[in-house]
This record gives C-alpha cells, sequence and structure tokens, in this order.
C-alpha cells in the first residue's frame, strides 16, 4: 500500500500594527476562501507593537482556531522587520505575506498556490491602479520605481505589493540575507529565482487608514536607494570632477592672458570668486552627507543588530 499523500503546507504571514476595527474581518474573508482548498493553512500574524486592541482581538481568534499563531514584537519595529518575523516563523512548503487590512484580496490565494505548484518560485502581485487621478502619494511613488530602476541593478517591478507567494526555495534563499535595512521588493528581484506577476486591482480599506507615514515611506526609500545603489558617491565624485576641469579650463584662461600681455582682463571679481567657492562648498557637503549615510549604513550592519525582537508567541513552543 503507497503512503498517504500529504497535503501541501501553506503558510499565511500576515503583519498587522493597530489594526483592531479590521483584523477579524479580514481573518473571516480568508477562511471563507481556504477553508474550501484541499491545504494545509497555518496563519502566522506578527504584530508590530500595537497598542489598541488588535493582540486581544487576535488571542481571541486563536482560542477557536489551531492554525493561528501569533508572534509580538517588542516594539515598532516596522512594516519589514515584522514581514521577515513571520517569514522566519514559516515552516510550510510555501510562503504567501499578505496585509490584514483587506487591501490584498484573499480570493488570488488559490492562483498563487497553483503558481507556485506549477513551478514558479516567486508569485509577485502586482496592484493596478483603479483610476487616473493624480495624487502626491503616485507622483512620488513614480518617481521612486524610475529612480530605483535607473540607479541600480536590480529591476523593481512597479506597483509591487508585499503581497506575494514564495516556494520553499525562494523563501531559504531570502532567509539567508541578514542585512539590517531591509527593502523586500528589491531583496526578491535581486534573486533571480522564476516568477511571474499576478496584477490585481487594490480593494479599499476595510477601515482605518494606511499605517506608511510620509516618514516611513521616506526611510523605505532611504533604505531601497542606499541598499541597491552606488549611485549617490558616484553623483557626488562626477561633480568633483566637473569642477577639476572648470578650474584647469581657468588656470589655463588666465596664463594666457598673461602670457599675451592682456594683465588688465585679470580682474578679481568678488561675485565669481564666492560663486564659485559657495558651489563648490556645497558639492563636497553633499559628497560628505552622502559619504555620511553609507558610513551610517555599515556601522549599523557591523553590529549585528536582530532585525526584530520577539515579547512572546502563541502558542508557545518553547523555541
Amino acid at each position: 500500500m503507497s503512503p498517504k499523500k500529504q497535503k501541501l503546507k501553506v503558510d499565511l504571514v500576515i503583519p498587522v500594527y493597530n489594526e483592531s476595527e479590521v483584523v477579524g474581518q479580514t481573518y473571516a474573508d480568508i477562511c471563507r476562501v481556504v477553508d474550501a482548498l484541499p491545504y494545509d493553512f497555518k496563519f502566522i500574524y506578527v504584530d508590530d507593537g500595537s497598542n489598541d486592541g488588535t493582540v486581544d482581538t487576535l488571542r481571541k481568534i486563536a482560542d477557536d482556531d489551531p492554525r493561528i499563531s501569533l508572534l509580538q514584537l517588542s516594539r515598532n519595529f516596522g512594516h519589514q522587520a515584522a514581514l521577515t518575523a513571520g517569514m522566519d516563523a514559516s515552516r510550510g512548503d510555501l510562503m504567501i505575506s499578505m496585509d490584514a487590512d483587506g487591501q490584498h484580496p484573499p480570493e488570488m490565494l488559490p492562483q498563487m498556490i497553483k503558481l507556485i505548484q506549477q513551478g514558479f518560485d516567486i508569485v509577485q502581485a502586482q496592484r493596478m491602479e483603479n483610476n487616473r487621478s493624480i495624487s502626491i502619494k503616485k507622483v512620488t511613488s513614480n518617481f521612486f520605481y524610475w529612480l530605483i530602476n535607473k540607479i541600480s541593478g536590480t529591476q523593481v517591478l512597479q506597483g509591487a505589493a508585499d503581497f506575494r507567494a514564495l516556494s520553499r526555495n525562494a523563501l531559504n534563499g531570502l532567509r539567508s540575507m541578514h542585512e539590517y535595512h531591509r527593502f523586500l521588493r528589491g531583496m526578491i528581484s535581486w534573486m533571480g529565482y522564476n516568477s511571474v506577476i499576478l496584477p490585481y486591482h487594490e480593494p479599499a480599506r476595510l477601515a482605518g487608514v494606511s499605517k506608511y507615514s510620509p516618514g516611513k515611506m521616506i526611510r523605505l526609500a532611504s533604505d531601497a536607494i542606499f541598499s541597491f545603489s552606488l549611485a549617490p558617491l558616484y553623483i557626488g565624485l562626477s561633480s568633483g570632477l566637473a569642477f577639476f576641469v572648470l578650474a584647469i579650463a581657468q588656470l589655463a584662461y588666465v596664463l594666457i592672458l598673461w602670457l599675451t600681455g592682456r594683465t588688465e582682463r585679470v580682474v578679481a571679481g568678488w561675485s565669481s570668486l564666492m560663486g564659485v567657492l559657495l558651489i563648490a562648498s556645497g558639492i563636497i557637503m553633499i559628497l560628505l552627507g552622502f559619504i555620511g549615510v553609507y558610513v551610517g549604513y555599515i556601522f549599523q550592519e557591523v553590529k549585528r543588530r536582530p532585525i526584530y525582537l520577539l515579547k512572546g508567541k502563541l502558542p508557545d513552543d518553547g523555541e
């Protein structure tokens, strides 16, 4: 008699931060989809330092559903760190990450799983625009993706969300990357595993507001640029070379005037001198700033601090 074939084990990694208004509803929406699928699902919720009733709601849900595990981070480490914690806890055959705000439709889960079963290592969901209205967030997002794809050797898909499926092979590859400043979209693109794009239209949030404040988005963009490109240093170097060429041209011009006896045209201009000094000093300061950022990143990496710290887990398996 042949051994009974085991069900495919699928881990859902769901980071949460102050989502008490929606986490129960999104859990029910996910269950309506996954309960009809012939797979062994596990829900890995990662609480990123919530200070509302999110954890209490998840504990109540976990009392009735043994598939749920909850990781509590000691403080708010950020979305990328919370995703990393969930990925580290995943033991399934494949892992799917999604948000708990209702903007990642669970109806896509069956298709994502089938694509992994067909041999893809990465199924990346791509957010499509529902309208053509222009907003500051959309303009800055488009500029960021244009910039990162121009200056880095890694192409990051515009509209790529942290809604994706990873095979065990791809997940192990991602888990081997321990860098402190994490831009998962770029890291996953950099790995180069066999991938497929799955477009979707993003529904509105069920409740609440986005937890990605302008400051957090700027920090994420900074992590992406300084982690995946040396272009800022090359910009400073190019500017320095340009001014070096201009200085040689100026010296050559003055020398010609002296050799030809037209010294009356050699007039010390205060405004031009100050202009050159200010521009050159500005470029030097910018370059030093870029170098300082890279040195700061290196400093944080060499300290080897953990990406996140756990305060507790449910159920407590003793690990």
